[in-house]
């Protein structure tokens, strides 16, 4: 190695966030964190009806999606059926349905996306999210839900960026 390839310039680049902000956050209210904390615990025994409430959307976007005749409309409601879960299913007690729904969000994200996508990719990735919640399986941790996480994320990368 020679003398100047061992030389090193380490700096740091200006914070200019800070300054955009200015204090906007100066007054941080650490106590209305743990009241929206305290109130989303209290609306937890809800949570698993709403979950199934989303499910059926879901569901029923795809059967209608899948119908002959079904155009842009129909993918864009399935599109954002998907895309609710994947925000949804973590604050659910889901992350696994956040995962698949991620997925399935980025294999049909764009038109061209949603033009190439094998229906049956969409089939299972929606039999998976259902099975996830219907067996409660809710995070990637359990095998049987690592390994359709893995097998459904491996088939929708066989389609590469779809724009």
């Amino acid at each position: 190695m020679s003398a100047d390839s061992a030389k090193a310039e380490v700096f740091s680049p200006p914070n200019t966030l800070k300054n955009k902000l200015g204090n906007r956050f100066k007054s941080f209210d650490a106590e209305a964190i743990k009241r929206a904390e305290a109130a989303l615990e209290g609306m937890s025994s809800q949570f698993g009806a709403w979950l199934d409430d989303e499910l059926r959307k879901l569901e029923e976007a795809h059967k209608l999606m899948l119908q002959p005749g079904a155009g842009d409309k129909e993918v864009e409601e399935f599109y954002r059926r998907a895309h609710d879960l994947k925000g949804l299913g973590t604050t659910y007690g889901f992350p696994i349905v956040s995962q698949f729904a991620g997925s399935l969000c980025r294999l049909i994200d764009s038109p061209n996306g949603r033009a190439k996508a094998p229906k049956a990719l969409l089939t299972a990735h929606v039999n998976a999210i259902v099975a996830a919640v219907h067996q409660k399986i809710k995070d990637s941790t359990h095998p049987i839900g690592a390994a359709l996480l893995t097998e459904l994320v491996n088939q929708v990368a066989k389609y590469g960026p779809v724009d």
